[in-house]
Formats: structure tokens, sequence, C-alpha cells
């Protein structure tokens, strides 16, 4: 039987304080459309008395759709129940969940994309109608059982909602995608947390921190302890722009916020394979990576950066990417 986390007002308070998550719409910071977008829906469902539509949040990883299906939950004062794609195999999954929601609860799926077809079949009635169809028995005495379902709101998060099927993506009612941040917001970020973790901070330091976390909050909270540790360690205990960047560097993350890694496929486009083109087995073998880890983890900011191209023929180099390890590119003709 698939686990889920259920959260209702005023539980786990300890937990949330500790957390780094913001708690309202107001501590949630960039995405502003977003937020605005949000807001109206929040206030007209909860002046109707009514379950909020279904939300399908898309984005890269990291960007605070988890944050904002628990916000959704505590703006409205309903549980909050969450589960994963993954952990749904069987159609009896989704029923012993749906079933056991209490009225107008956010259901948060992670990873919708996930999903089988024949699983997201089983949410289009509970979507559409609140109502669920249950075979019962086997054969030809089987028989089908509707079972009526409270009003409740669907949470959909997803990395790569190309996966998903049109008629799933059409039931969801309010469809935002979340974008990388500015490196402004970033940094405000940092001074939250830095502010929950106790941890003091000048605005050189978070600024820092926030121009190499990759657009993302989540790499921001990440590299942001990695600092305080050094800064505790061999400096002041103060994070300031002089302790990042030595911990930074120390951490093997350059600029731009790319790490070894980041570094090496580029190292191994341009050096090893003349530029590419390169297929994305053979990068991934080369690197000693597996490919989905090269196609989901690594590319999507090497090619946001313009270091890489997909081509029908497999990966190639920018001019960019020569630059910005300091390489001389080979001649244009190579690249293009």
């Amino acid at each position: 039987m698939s686990t889920a986390r259920i959260q209702t007002p005023g539980v786990l308070e300890e937990d949330l304080d500790r957390s780094l998550r913001p708690r309202t719409l107001q501590d949630f910071v960039g995405q502003p459309a977003v937020r605005d977008q949000l807001a109206v829906s929040l206030e007209a469902a909860s002046a109707r008395g009514e379950a909020l539509d279904h939300v399908l949040l898309a984005g890269p990883p990291g960007l605070g759709k988890t944050s904002l299906a628990q916000i959704l939950a505590a703006e409205l004062a309903v549980p909050f129940v969450q589960t994963a794609g993954p952990a749904l195999e069987r159609k009896g999954d989704i029923a012993s969940f749906l079933t056991a929601l209490e009225p107008r609860s956010v259901f948060f799926v992670d990873e919708l994309h996930r999903l089988s077809r024949a699983l997201e079949e089983t949410f289009y009635p509970a979507m559409e109608d609140g109502q669920l169809p249950i075979t019962v028995g086997q054969g030809a005495g089987a028989r089908v059982v509707t079972l009526d379902l409270p009003p409740f709101t669907l949470v959909g998060a997803t990395t790569r909602a190309g996966l998903l099927t049109t008629p799933m993506r059409d039931r969801f009612g309010i469809q935002h995608r979340l974008e990388p941040y500015h490196v402004a917001d970033l940094a405000d970020i940092v001074r939250r947390s830095a502010g929950i973790l106790g941890c003091a901070i000048d605005d050189g330091g978070a600024a820092a921190i926030a121009s190499r976390s990759r657009g993302t909050p989540r790499v921001a909270n990440r590299l942001l302890k990695r600092v305080r540790d050094f800064a505790e360690v061999r400096g002041t205990g103060v994070v300031d722009e002089r302790a990042a960047r030595a911990a930074l560097d120390l951490l093997e993350i350059d600029e731009l916020g790319l790490d070894r890694l980041d570094r090496e496929v580029l190292e191994t486009v341009c050096v090893k394979f003349s530029g590419g083109p390169v297929g994305l087995s053979t990068l991934a073998v080369t690197v000693g990576e597996e490919a989905d880890t090269i196609e989901d983890v690594y590319e999507p900011y090497l090619l946001q950066c313009g270091f890489l191209k997909r081509t029908p023929r497999g990966r190639m180099a920018t001019p960019r990417a020569y630059a910005h390890l300091g390489l001389e590119p080979p001649a244009e003709s190579a690249l293009f």
C-alpha cells in the first residue's frame, strides 16, 4: 500500500518551524505572476466555501512546486495529503487516497508525469465529476460501483509536462509554469533562510551565494548551509562575500554555478569529441554517469546557459562553452 504524509493545520508545527520552506504566499519570494494569480483563485474559493480548482505546477526541480502546494492547503486551512507518481502502482492505491480525503483537501501528487496511462484515466472521473468507478468481482459476475467523492483539489507537480496526456492536462483548471529565479530574488531567499537558521549574513554574502545558485531556491539553500559551515570553521562566523566566495571555490562551484561534473560534461564534448556532435549514451559513459542523470539534471542548465545545443545527430558545444572553459574553439564550421 502506498504511503502519504497528511498535515492538518496546527499539526507538526515544530517541524514546520525548522523548515526553510515558506508557509504563506506572502513569504513566497519570486514568481510574481504565479503568486498573484493563485492569490485571486484562493480568495475566490475561500469566499465561496468551495474546493480550489485542480492545479498543475510545472517547471524544473527545486523552484518551489511542493512549497506552493503546501501553501495552498495552509491558506485554505484544509488538510494536505502528499504522495508521488511512482508510489501509485495500482488503481486501488489511488482509490484508497481519494476515498479517505476530507472535504476540500489538497491532494498533492509529485512527479505526476510518471503515472501510467491507465492510472491517469482513473483520475479523470474523480477530477471532473467527483466520482470514482470501482470494479467489484471478477469475470461474468463483475460489476461497477460508483463512489461519490468529497470535493478536493488535486495539485500535480511535474518537471516534464509534455509527458502528460492532453486529457490529463485539460482537467487542471489552474496551470502554471515556474521559471528560474532572478539573482535578486534568490538573495532575498538566502537572507530569509539565514534568519531561520540563525546565521549572520550580509548583502555581499547573500549575493555571492545567489549568483551561483543556478536560478534555483533549493540550490541556494543548500549552498547557504555549506557556506555557513565554512564561515563557522574557517572564518568569523559571518557569511560575508569573502567567506562565501572562498567556500564556493572550495566546493568547486564557479561564477555561473557550474560544478565539477558540469564542467566535465562540457570538457568532454569540447575536447574529447571536438565540440560534437556526440550521442547522449556515449557522453554518459564517458563521464561515468547515467544518461537520465545527464539529460534531466545537468543538461537543462547547460542548455539554459547557452553552452550546449541538441541536434538530431547529438549534443554540440557552442563557442560560449569554449570561452567559459578558457579553451580555443575549433573552426566555426566544425561547431556549426
